[in-house]
């Protein structure tokens, strides 16, 4: 489905689980969140072919955000939903009846920059200023906190300066001396003489500021459909692990040609590939199966922002047993 067709409405959308597609194939249909560096092995397994041979054929779906692809999913509008495990925890929280099974992404797309001239060096210096996030409660805002607490800051001597989901222009214009910002933002805001702080994108500055990996990209599905899914859901996990293999080993190129000219059209291509070059072999993990210490991590940092409650229990979302030891 071309550009990127982040749904209207559930309302039209028929059923398709059970259906076949092309030449026998199993139809499904899968949404996801659209940012880039999240759906990249998703569009690579669509178009290097490698769910349909696996048997699969698989529908796309841009939702506005992983909230918006779990509502999806819980609405029986699509078959799985490809979201961050923050967005997944809180459904899951909420009630929505879904395991998730499948990894793809195993640190958040997030860094902490200082803006342009700011005397922000590091974490520590962030008590009693304001620093940006997008919204209060959203990923970004638990992140920092998480890595506040990490850091030995309390997070309540931090001011949280909601931004919205640009917060580059406010960095570069000195509103606030720091914030949490994605890509292409950071190469931005360095190119205009900003600082990258922490990069959590970085598999060695998450290990030294958070630990160790932080679970970001999977798939769930409905939890009453797990039985009758199952070989499906190891077929679709089985070409999500061979596009991860060809992320990690594959120039920078040869993936930016890959994804849908529609996908990219508008952005700085160059750029594009500069960031995929920097982090493919940091974001996306070698195999799908679950890092259940990295889970633990986001489930922990949504308890210490107050998102879960104390004894929240994680294996009741996460399905290690579909996927096996």
């Amino acid at each position: 489905m071309d550009r990127r067709v982040v749904i209207q409405g559930i309302a039209g959308l028929a059923l398709g689980g059970a259906a076949l597609g092309q030449r026998g194939r199993r139809r499904i249909r899968l949404a996801f969140c659209s940012q880039l560096l999240c759906i990249i092995p998703y569009e690579v397994a669509q178009r290097r072919g490698y769910f349909a041979e696996e048997g699969l054929d698989v529908e796309l779906v841009y939702a506005r955000g992983g909230s918006q692809a779990l509502q999806f999913l819980v609405g029986k509008a699509v078959d799985y939903a490809a979201t961050s495990l923050d967005a997944a925890l809180q459904a899951y929280q909420q009630g929505a009846p879904i395991l998730r099974f499948c990894s793809t992404g195993r640190l958040p797309l997030f860094a902490l920059a200082a803006a342009p001239k700011s005397p922000i060096q590091g974490v520590r210096d962030l008590e009693g200023k304001a620093v940006g996030v997008s919204a209060l409660g959203n990923a970004d805002h638990v992140l920092l906190v998480y890595l506040l607490k990490k850091a030995g800051v309390d997070p309540r001597r931090v001011q949280y300066a909601t931004l919205g989901p640009n917060l580059y222009e406010a960095l570069k214009a000195g509103h606030v001396g720091a914030g949490m910002v994605q890509e292409p933002a950071l190469t931005l805001l360095k190119e205009a003489g900003g600082r990258e702080l922490v990069n959590l994108m970085d598999l060695k500055q998450a290990r030294a500021y958070l630990g160790g990996p932080y679970e970001f990209m999977g798939v769930a599905v409905r939890r009453e459909e797990r039985a009758a899914r199952l070989e499906e859901m190891r077929a679709l996990a089985r070409a999500l692990e061979r596009a991860l293999r060809f992320v990690r080993a594959a120039d920078a190129r040869l993936i930016a040609d890959t994804l849908p000219k529609a996908l990219i059209a508008g952005g700085d291509e160059a750029r594009l590939k500069a960031v995929i070059e920097r982090y493919r072999k940091d974001l996306y993990p070698e195999g799908v199966r679950i890092d259940l210490e990295a889970a633990r991590r986001v489930a922990e940092s949504q308890q210490e922002a107050g998102l879960l409650p104390p004894g929240f229990r994680l294996e009741g979302l996460l399905d290690l047993e579909v996927l096996g030891a």
